[in-house]
C-alpha cells in the first residue's frame, strides 16, 4: 500500500515538474525573430511594446538604407529578404509599405514559407489585400490596434501565450494518460514485430515539424526494409516490403502509437496536421499555394483531415489538396473543444484505415 502511494506521489511530482517547466518555457522563452519591411523608426517604437515581449526585431529591409532607423540594423533590400527568410530563421515579417503592388509581391513570395505576415497599415488596405491574396490566407485578416497603429495579421498561428500553454498542457496530460493505458498494447506490438521479422522494433523518420524545422518521428516498424532517408516511397497495395504484422498495425494505425512519446517530448501534438515526408513537402509546396502554412503548428498524431477520410496514400494532387485544405481549416478554427471533438471522433472512426497499405 505504501509503495503504491509512493509511486503515485512520484508520478504526480514528475508530471507537475513537466507542466511547470513547459509553462516557464512558454512564458519566457517563446521568442520570435521578426523583421520590418520599410523604414519607420516611429512605427517600430510604437509596436515594440511589452505586449510584444515575445518578439525580437532583428533588423529591417528597405530599398534605401536609413541610418536613423532607431538603431536596428539594415539587412538589405527585398531580394535580400527573400534569400534570408530561411537562413536567418525569421518567424514574423512586419510590412510597412504604401504600395499595394509591392505588398502583394512580398506576400506572393512568402506564401510558401512558414513566416507570419503582419501589415502595419491603415484599415483601407484590408479589403484590397484580401481580394488579391484570398487563396493564400491562413484565416481572414485579423485587425489589432496598438498605440493607434493598425496591425493586420495575414498569416499567423493561434498558439501564442495562453493558447500555446493550453495546447501544450493538453498534450502533456493526455499523452501521459494514453501511454499508461496503451502500455500493454505497446508491449504486445513490440513483441509481435520482434517475433515475426528481423530488425529493430522502432524506426525513425525525419519530418518537418513546427515552422518547417526537422524533427525525428518514431513509428513501429512495419516493413522488411526500413526507410530512414528523406526520399520515401509510399507503401502501396500488396507492397512486398510490408510484413504480415506490419499490414495489420498500419491498417489499424497501431504503428503510430510510439508518436505519443514525440508528443510528450514536445516535437508533436496529439491533434494537428500529419507530418509528411520531407521530399513530399518539397514536391507539394510548389504545387499547392499556401502548403507550408500547415507547419505553423506542430504536426499531430490525428487531425481534421484524418477524421474526414483523407488518410493513407496520397497518390493524386487532389487528395493532397483536400488534406491541406483540412489542415488549414483546423488552424483557422482551432479551439480546445475542436481538439476534443477530433480526438473523440478518431476513437470511433479514425483508427481503421482501409487505404493504409
Amino acid at each position: 500500500m505504501i509503495s503504491v502511494f509512493t509511486s503515485s506521489m512520484i508520478r504526480f511530482h514528475i508530471n507537475t515538474f513537466i507542466i511547470i517547466s513547459e509553462m516557464n518555457a512558454i512564458l519566457h522563452l517563446d521568442i520570435k525573430n521578426a523583421v520590418l519591411v520599410g523604414s519607420s523608426p516611429i512605427t517600430l517604437d510604437k509596436i515594440y511594446q511589452p505586449s510584444f515581449s515575445h518578439v525580437k526585431i532583428i533588423g529591417y529591409y528597405d530599398e534605401h538604407h536609413n541610418t536613423k532607423n532607431n538603431g536596428y540594423p539594415y539587412l538589405g533590400n527585398l531580394n535580400t529578404l527573400f534569400d534570408d527568410i530561411n537562413t536567418k530563421n525569421i518567424d514574423i515579417v512586419y510590412i510597412n509599405l504604401e504600395s499595394i503592388i509591392t505588398i502583394n509581391n512580398i506576400i506572393d513570395q512568402l506564401k510558401n514559407t512558414t513566416c507570419s505576415i503582419i501589415l502595419i497599415s491603415n484599415t483601407n488596405q484590408v479589403n484590397t489585400i484580401h481580394l488579391n491574396t484570398k487563396d493564400y490566407f491562413l484565416s481572414d485578416p485579423k485587425l489589432e490596434t496598438i498605440n493607434d497603429i493598425f496591425l493586420i495579421k495575414l498569416f499567423d498561428t493561434p498558439f501564442y501565450g495562453f493558447n500555446r500553454f493550453i495546447k501544450r498542457l493538453e498534450d502533456i496530460v493526455l499523452s501521459i494518460m494514453i501511454l499508461i493505458l496503451i502500455s500493454p498494447i505497446l508491449l504486445a506490438v513490440a513483441f509481435a514485430i520482434k517475433l515475426t521479422s528481423q530488425g529493430p522494433v522502432l524506426f525513425k523518420q525525419t519530418r518537418n515539424g513546427l515552422n518547417g524545422k526537422p524533427i525525428t518521428v518514431f513509428k513501429f516498424r512495419s516493413m522488411k526494409v526500413m526507410e530512414n532517408g528523406q526520399e520515401v516511397k509510399q507503401a502501396t497495395k500488396n507492397d512486398p516490403r510490408v510484413t504480415k504484422v506490419g499490414a495489420f498495425i498500419r491498417r489499424t494505425s497501431l504503428d503510430e502509437l510510439p508518436q505519443f512519446f514525440n508528443v510528450l517530448s514536445g516535437s508533436m501534438s496529439i491533434v494537428g496536421p500529419r507530418p509528411h515526408a520531407v521530399s513530399h513537402n518539397e514536391q507539394y509546396r510548389a504545387l499547392i499555394p499556401g502548403y507550408m502554412l500547415r507547419h505553423k503548428v506542430k504536426p499531430g498524431i490525428t487531425g481534421l483531415a484524418q477524421i474526414r477520410g483523407w488518410r493513407g496514400e496520397t497518390d493524386t494532387l487532389d487528395k493532397m489538396e483536400k488534406r491541406v485544405e483540412c489542415d488549414l481549416m483546423y488552424i483557422k478554427h482551432w479551439s480546445l473543444w475542436l481538439d476534443i471533438k477530433i480526438i473523440f471522433l478518431t476513437i470511433f472512426k479514425g483508427f481503421i484505415n482501409k487505404s493504409a497499405y
